[in-house]
């Protein structure tokens, strides 16, 4: 736990960091390919649906030693259909194991001769069977207003990112979640799992869970970008990366804090207790969550930075640090190259010190020089001359110096020559 909490405090400090945002054609690339086998498992398998939906007649008695063969014969023989689904559940008030078969909408002479075939094949009484019957247009009502809930809450959600953030993250947050309902529904095609009001319940609870991961994100991104246009440190992908890394541990504990329960109900409560309602609402729990994690952070934020690199401002920023880059390594490469041309030990050449201050100044760039700065070595040359000729003093001190250029080391404070000093002006040394 130590070592995750000090991951954790290097990746919001920027001392570790994991690409996300840059590699967002490879994150595309792993959800179009989840995405279109979802898509082919929901045309060709479709979905399950429960009674709830679709109607029919559910019979619930005790299992005893029959097998699941025997009950499917039984009520097909009665007239209750060959498409029965027959399943072995426990109630959770306990009682023993029972048998539920659901089957399409029966009248009520074959409700009543399904119900006999199983009093008399497995010794049950009439009172001891629990029958019920859901209407065709029941199931259609319940899925119009599944249909309804959904959509009003993808409108809600959409007017309150609009409204908290802007309409991108908006978009982006959409995107995300459309890619787990997908994802979800897909799962449930392709492993045939029965879709049943539990299973909506945790749909909507899962995009849920799934839009406040992503709200975490998008409020982190958009702190760190708050004020980029004003500076060419980072372009707008970049600073979303690093937001990423700041909530990355954060994502990930949250997750595996709310999967353990779901986990612990889907397989422990379903695979030994048998518990249908629970099942029903723990796999998509499980299904969701998972997809939820993955796209709140490789989906929602790189759609984000896409959308926000289209812009023309930020277009300009991603210039401006692409070119400040670029500047600080050719710095690099030139004082690399200063470096190497000279030799750095030996007779008539420079010692490694001086090469070192050298690649120092090349790196740093030119220095400032002033044009009043006069060099030593130029002022005795300077009264040398004056001497010999006979000039003034003055007019050889007012000559320009003979070295030019920027010189190695701290900078040197302008002065008056020594002759100056010495000497008032216009008077020539005695020889």
């Amino acid at each position: 736990m130590a070592a995750l909490g000090s991951i954790g405090g290097k990746l919001y400090r920027g001392e570790v960091s994991v690409e996300f945002v840059g590699r967002q054609r490879l994150w595309y690339t792993i959800s179009g390919v989840i995405l279109a086998v979802s898509a082919v498992a929901l045309i060709v398998f479709g979905l399950n649906f429960s009674v709830d939906f679709k109607g029919g007649s559910v019979y619930q008695f005790a299992a005893g030693s029959s097998t699941i063969s025997q009950v499917r014969q039984t009520v097909s023989g009665a007239g209750g259909g060959d498409d029965a689904i027959v399943q072995k559940i426990t109630p959770l008030g306990g009682g023993g194991a029972k048998w539920q078969v659901q089957t399409h909408p029966l009248t009520v002479k074959q409700q009543n001769s399904v119900q006999n075939a199983i009093s008399q094949k497995f010794g049950v009484r009439d009172n001891e069977i629990a029958v019920t019957a859901i209407g065709a247009s029941w199931g259609s009502q319940i899925s119009q207003k599944a249909a309804e809930a959904l959509i009003a809450f993808l409108i809600v959600i959409v007017i309150y990112l609009s409204i908290a953030f802007e309409w991108k993250m908006a978009v982006a947050a959409l995107i995300a979640l459309a890619h787990d309902i997908v994802i979800t529904i897909g799962v449930y095609a392709l492993a045939h799992f029965q879709v049943s009001p539990a299973s909506v319940i945790g749909l909507l609870t899962i995009l849920g869970y799934s839009l406040y991961d992503t709200v975490v994100v998008f409020d982190k991104v958009r702190e760190n970008t708050a004020g980029l246009l004003a500076s060419s440190r980072s372009t707008y992908s970049q600073a979303a990366n690093q937001a990423l890394n700041q909530t990355l541990v954060r994502s990930i504990n949250t997750s595996i804090i709310a999967l353990l329960p779901v986990a612990s109900i889907l397989f422990v409560g379903a695979g030994f207790l048998g518990a249908g309602e629970l099942k029903d609402l723990a796999l998509v729990l499980f299904v969701g969550m998972l997809s939820g994690t993955y796209s709140s952070i490789c989906i929602a934020t790189p759609v984000l930075a896409d959308l926000k690199e289209r812009e023309p401002q930020y277009k300009a920023l991603a210039k401006r640090v692409q070119l400040r880059a670029s500047g600080g390594r050719a710095a690099q490469r030139a004082a690399a190259k200063a470096a190497a041309a000279k030799p750095a030990s030996g007779r008539g050449g420079r010692k490694p010190a001086d090469a070192a201050e050298d690649t120092d100044l090349a790196a740093a760039g030119p220095r400032d020089t002033e044009p009043d700065v006069i060099d030593q070595t130029a002022d005795e040359a300077a009264d040398t001359d004056a001497e010999t000729s006979g000039e003034p003093v003055a007019a050889a001190a007012s000559q320009p110096s003979a070295r030019s250029g920027p010189r190695p080391g701290p900078r040197q404070q302008p002065r008056r020559t020594s002759a100056a000093k010495r000497r008032p002006s216009g008077k020539k040394r005695r020889r």
